[in-house]
């Protein structure tokens, strides 16, 4: 991949430096986030069978309603890390208290919406009648706390875009203690139910949101930088944001598809494929948090007009995907007798399962290409192309993946498509890369 020529082993030996301090902290705070919801649901669980239904239900619509915002994270990553490396930090948090501001009024937006919609949202999602009410308590409490939630993004975009990821898994790590402490108090010990549950989980994003905060404004008034509003830095963010939200989007789209497919294949298939698609964004932890690596150094190097080192930056992260990518591939293979008996005794399930696991392994280190580059261009603040990208994948995926039940092929052909998604996204990632447009110096793009 000729992104730049062969870099030295002093260069090699910094740059491994830098994505290893960035990554590691990065991986720990993505895998506490899931965690939140494994510990609600162990706690509910107990409650019934109903209550356990309901909180799934909310759960998947809280996490679509939030995950659509989280380019409030990547698109400040960027921009604060070019002001970083040009050496503005003034400007940079200036920067970020924008995105911090925009994730409080989409946040408003979203409460606005949710709480007299929560009924109907979770019938559209075909809560059944005993588990519906427990589903609209668990939403409309939780709705409460999306602004906060926002807020938690746009901070970690800013402490990402200072070369800090360490903080962010600081307070991922509390939060989780402190979110599964709450519940069992308020669940059990105040006997609120299912909406104690809810309250824990608010009460927790506020607390992390204002450490986040405290920080952030720290260093604002270390820096003189203002702490109001401002309109146009606000509509900027906006701007920045609106093609990742595309790009999202069309990669939720893509993932709903593949489920709807799986559905139509059979229990046994949606089953295995349930257990397969937790395997996969699992690993995508992994290979997300090189990403994120990827964003704040690209962004710092272009930001201090060092071409150069972008482009050595961008083919060391890339070797690092692809081996990140071989490594998990391996795993996966080889632990597929002990992972699969984890999620089920079904030997249905388990045979179903366990060709498209083999599919899986072998997309690893397209992956690995896939996320390098999607936050090398996400740092580089190539969020028009990205966007475009994502809907051509789309476009290519979703006749490929409808035709599957027609056609036959099970599960392992589903799998199949999903790496030819892959495939596609990472020629035109590369394609990108490889063509040096994404390289443009300075403070702004």
């Amino acid at each position: 991949m000729p992104l730049a020529p062969t870099i030295p082993r002093t260069t090699r030996r910094r740059h491994d430096r830098e994505i290893v301090g960035l990554a590691v902290p990065a991986f720990g705070a993505l895998v506490a986030e899931p965690l939140f919801v494994m510990a609600d649901s162990a706690i509910v669980g107990h409650l019934g069978t109903a209550q356990l239904a309901g909180l799934g239900v909310a759960s998947a619509l809280l996490t679509t309603a939030v995950s659509v915002f989280v380019f409030l994270a990547y698109a400040t990553t960027a921009a604060v890390a070019r002001r970083v490396g040009a050496g503005d930090l003034q400007a940079a948090i200036r920067q970020g208290m924008d995105g911090i501001w925009l994730a409080l009024l989409l946040g408003a937006a979203v409460i606005a919406a949710v709480l007299p919609l929560a009924h109907g949202l979770v019938s559209l999602f075909g809560a059944s009648h005993t588990a519906a009410p427990y589903a609209t308590t668990y939403l409309r409490i939780s709705a409460l706390g999306i602004p906060a939630m926002l807020v938690v993004l746009a901070a970690t975009g800013v402490l990402r875009g200072l070369q800090n990821t360490r903080t962010p898994l600081y307070v991922a790590v509390a939060g989780f203690v402190v979110n599964a402490a709450l519940n069992a108090g308020l669940v059990y010990g105040a006997g609120l139910g299912i909406a104690g549950s809810a309250w824990g989980t608010v009460i927790t994003q506020f607390g992390m949101a204002l450490v986040y905060l405290a920080v952030v404004v720290r260093g604002a008034r270390a820096h003189g930088t203002s702490l109001r509003p401002d309109a146009a830095g606000i509509r900027a963010s906006a701007q920045a944001g609106i093609p990742l939200l595309v790009r999202t989007m069309s990669l939720r789209a893509i993932l709903m598809i593949a489920t709807a497919v799986a559905a139509r294949l059979g229990d046994a298939d949606i089953a295995a494929h349930q257990i397969i698609l937790s395997l996969w964004s699992l690993l995508a932890f992994a290979l997300d948090a090189i990403a994120i690596a990827g964003q704040a150094i690209i962004g710092r190097y272009l930001g201090a007009d060092d071409a150069q080192g972008a482009r050595e930056a961008c083919r060391r992260m890339v070797q690092w995907g692809i081996a990140t990518g071989v490594v998990l591939g391996l795993l996966v293979v080889a632990a597929r007798p002990l992972f699969l008996p984890l999620f089920t005794s079904d030997s249905v399930v388990k045979s179903t399962a366990l060709p498209a696991l083999l599919m899986v392994a072998l997309s690893q280190p397209v992956c690995g290409i896939v996320f390098v580059l999607d936050g090398v261009l996400m740092g580089a603040g190539d969020g028009p192309y990205l966007a475009w990208a994502m809907v051509l994948t789309l476009a290519v995926f979703a006749p490929v993946a409808l035709l599957i039940p027609t056609l036959g092929g099970g599960l392992t052909a589903l799998w199949a498509a999903m790496t030819l998604m892959m495939t596609v996204r990472m020629l035109t990632l590369w394609l990108r890369a490889r063509s040096g447009h994404w390289i443009v110096t300075g403070a702004t793009r």
